[in-house]
């Protein structure tokens, strides 16, 4: 398929030239490196870049600041948490003691009891 406005080789040829030599001449009118616009530009760049990685390395030291706090705050509640749990063994400790005790005790009592009614029992018969 044709272009309407079939240009011929040459012309299509000159018009390449043409945009070529005019980005050339873009290219050499462009601010050299060494112009003081350029330093300038450059220098405001450093600058940038400086301030953005002081800012992200304070952004990186609050969050290490925050990470170590929460490090801290779960470590304390893990020891509030286990010392619960240890006074809560022994709490039930003491109760189990407390229960064996009393027991024991009812037991002894029993035995008492059964033995003066086995006393009482032998003195009735002798």
């Amino acid at each position: 398929m044709r272009h309407p406005n079939d240009n011929g080789f040459v012309e299509r040829r000159s018009a390449a030239a043409d945009a070529k030599r005019q980005l050339l001449a873009k290219f050499a009118s462009a601010p050299k490196p060494t112009d003081p616009e350029m330093q300038e530009k450059l220098a405001a760049r450093e600058a940038v870049s400086l301030a953005r990685e002081a800012r992200r390395a304070e952004r990186d030291a609050l969050k290490a600041a925050e990470r170590e706090r929460e490090l801290a705050q779960a470590a304390a509640l893990a020891a509030a948490a286990e010392a619960d749990e240890r006074a809560e063994a022994e709490a039930r400790q003491a109760e189990m003691a407390d229960r064996v005790s009393r027991v024991i005790a009812d037991e002894a009592a029993r035995k008492a009891e059964r033995d003066r009614r086995y006393a009482a029992r032998k003195a009735r018969q002798g």
